[in-house]
């Protein structure tokens, strides 16, 4: 790679230790079916999961206020449109453009004031809350954490809501923030070394190379190197958390740096990250990071709330909004790397979660979508002058050979006053934290 401050291996976006989960899947072929050309037929017709998604942002806007969410059938490959006391002419446009409508009880402003409600009255440290289009309903999850009164006033105010409106479950174990992962950053900050994870290469408003990770490394510490002990190549532009998200905009150095648009995903293969693409429910989502590996699951919620434990306010909750629910596995070492699609779509940033990739757990992520929209970046290579998936891809291949062992990287990690992190997939019951 041409003026580079970092090695090839650095410039892609995850790294190797390909775990057998969804490894097979992720490098077939694309299996789903096209489209049917039909187009004055009503019939539902299947999609791709990305061009699902594209479907449901149109009818949005067709349906309007009537619009009550949408999720992927990935089973039968259709895109499922709950319809709210809708109109009849454009509940039959939707079905004409082959989706399959469902009329259904609860209107999108109807959820969103119920997790108003939630927000005013159990923003309690362990909770979180999404809506699932699935069933219609809030889901509210609450982590090992939250007992004693701080439940009973959990469960009290999802009963004020209705059986209807939300559901309550309890989680076994711990929401925290999974700092690290994917390809490994490194800065030190006093009181130990921060470790975070590139999520994914971009291009700044301004033409300079840049990366996204997650908000709470962005706001841990301001410059970041690509090795424990090595000197700063990039310095953050811009991060949030908390509040609406979880995201860092972090700049290159040298603004020479080229930074391909692509994941690494371990036995020479990479893919090419060719576009941004909004969650959808039940859609197959794929998970890199430098602790687990590979691994795939589905998104079970959108515009997921989570209410961190502070780590600055031991009496205080760090909540983020906006957020993406999966069932995707992730562990300390995991935190801001990359959520795709088979087909190359930039999904998420990983936030945080509990459970680990032996149990399994709920695991939260910041929208690319968002992201790019609040920083003004855009995917795609900066400096190689053809956009998304253009420039010097060769580098993805390279990388994956020089890449380190990935549980290597995860016991480097230094803990900045808030216990061990490198017990990478412990839940110890402790109350919620961010795990740097």
């Amino acid at each position: 790679m041409r003026h580079k401050r970092i090695p090839k291996r650095k410039a892609v976006i995850a790294v190797g230790g390909v775990a057998a989960l969804g490894a097979a899947a992720l490098l077939l072929p694309n299996a789903n079916a096209s489209q049917d050309d039909a187009a004055g037929d009503a019939t539902p017709r299947t999609f791709k999961a990305t061009d699902a998604s594209d479907l449901a942002t149109r009818l949005q806007g067709l349906l309007g206020e009537t619009f009550a969410g949408s999720y992927y059938d990935s089973g039968r490959q259709q895109l499922v449109v709950n319809v709210a006391d809708g109109d009849d002419n454009a509940i039959a446009q939707a079905e004409k453009a082959g989706a399959v409508v469902r009329q259904v009880a609860n209107s999108t402003a109807e959820l969103k004031s119920a997790a108003q409600t939630l927000r005013t009255k159990a923003t309690i440290p362990g909770t979180s809350w999404a809506v699932d289009p699935r069933t219609n309903k809030i889901l509210v999850t609450a982590d090992s954490t939250v007992t004693g009164t701080n439940w009973d006033k959990v469960e009290s105010t999802v009963r004020s809501l209705g059986s209807g409106t939300a559901t309550v479950k309890k989680s076994a174990g711990t929401f925290k923030t999974f700092v690290s992962g994917g390809d490994a950053i490194f800065s030190q900050v006093q009181g130990g070394t921060v470790r975070c994870s590139l999520g994914f290469n971009v291009t700044g408003s301004d033409g300079s190379p840049a990366f996204l990770t997650a908000g709470h490394c962005g706001v841990a510490a301001k410059q970041w190197s690509d090795s424990e002990t090595g000197q700063p190549i990039a310095t953050v532009d811009q991060a949030t958390f908390p509040g609406e998200g979880d995201f860092s905009l972090v700049k290159y150095d040298d603004p020479a740096t080229q930074a391909p648009s692509e994941v690494n995903v371990g036995n020479g293969q990479t893919v090419q990250i060719t576009q941004a693409a909004d969650a959808t429910v039940g859609e197959t989502v794929f998970r890199m990071g430098s602790t687990t590996g590979l691994h795939d699951g589905t998104v079970t919620g959108l515009d997921a709330t989570v209410n961190f434990q502070s780590e600055t306010d031991p009496g205080g909750v760090d909540t983020v909004t906006g957020l993406i629910q999966t069932d995707v596995c992730a562990e300390p070492g995991d935190s801001g790397g990359s959520l795709f699609t088979q087909d190359g779509g930039a999904v998420g940033l990983t936030s945080g979660g509990s459970g680990d990739c032996t149990n399994g757990g709920e695991t939260f992520f910041q929208p690319v979508t968002t992201a790019l929209q609040a920083t003004g970046a855009t995917l795609g290579d900066a400096g190689a002058g053809t956009g998304a998936g253009g420039g010097d891809q060769q580098a993805g291949g390279e990388g994956v050979g020089g890449t380190a062992d990935p549980s290597a990287t995860g016991g480097e990690q230094s803990g900045t006053g808030t216990g061990d992190p490198s017990g990478t997939g412990a839940d110890d019951g402790s109350s919620l934290t961010q795990t740097r």
